[in-house]
């Protein structure tokens, strides 16, 4: 496991974008609510867990989901606590930054998606990993990028040693479990990690489409309307107006 560790690296990616991801943390308003955030995750994912943990019917991964349970469960305290630091100590009035950016700077995101059903062990412990995987290397990148913050990098330095272990334990178990299916199960749970990535930028997408469109009628279409109501209201006379005669009400006509 710890061979594990010194071998995590950041992807290709995550590392071209270090300097992005260090302006992302720069603000300790922002770094304080991203903290808070990624505590409700691990928290939810610590609940999962502990689900999965009481429908499966293999008691060696019974054991191993509750400890994983509780690890997320104690990094959700760390996120939580250092928060809460952060915020504290920032100066009255000040919450910092309102963007967010939370598309650059995901928390364990996998966990957000993750379905527990019985008799599914194998798709579960193929998803675990992956999440865990992804999580840890992009723990990495936030370390590096929080040189700044001694404080915090060590928060992601503690978390990442129990990281390396749920992708170390979750890959064994399924190799156990799955045999020669491993890979496939693997390949399958990565497709699906990447259906809903697209998802997520595909609601993104039309989340700005949307706005643009509302600025678009609100600053282009309306004003003309407004224009001519205008217009028309110039056109009104002024005070009471004669209303019409009234017909006879003794006649159809």
């Amino acid at each position: 496991m710890v061979e594990q560790l010194r071998s995590l690296r950041a992807s290709a990616l995550d590392r071209a974008l270090l300097p992005l991801h260090r302006w992302v943390w720069q603000d300790a308003g922002r770094r304080a609510r991203k903290l808070l955030r990624f505590a409700e995750t691990e928290a939810d994912g610590g609940r999962d867990l502990s689900r999965a943990a009481e429908i499966t019917r293999d008691p060696l991964l019974r054991r191993l989901y509750l400890r994983h349970a509780q690890d997320e469960e104690r990094h959700a305290h760390l996120f939580r606590a250092r928060g809460r630091e952060l915020l504290r100590s920032l100066p009255r009035g000040g919450s910092g930054a309102s963007f967010q950016a939370n598309f650059f700077a995901p928390g364990e995101r996998g966990l957000d998606d993750l379905r527990v059903e019985p008799d599914r062990d194998e798709s579960l412990l193929a998803f675990l990993h992956l999440s865990e995987e992804a999580a840890a290397r992009r723990f990495v990148v936030y370390a590096q990028a929080l040189a700044h913050d001694p404080e915090t990098r060590e928060v992601f330095r503690r978390i990442l040693h129990d990281e390396a272990f749920h992708m170390s334990y979750t890959h064994a178990q399924l190799t156990r479990i799955a045999g020669p299916r491993t890979r496939r199960r693997i390949w399958v749970a990565r497709l699906g990690r990447l259906w809903k990535a697209y998802l997520r930028i595909a609601a993104a997408l039309a989340s700005a489409i949307g706005t643009l469109l509302m600025r678009v009628q609100y600053f282009v279409l309306l004003p003309p309307f407004v224009f001519l109501a205008r217009r028309a209201a110039r056109r009104e006379p002024e005070g009471f107006a004669v209303s019409r005669a009234l017909p006879d009400a003794r006649r159809q006509y």
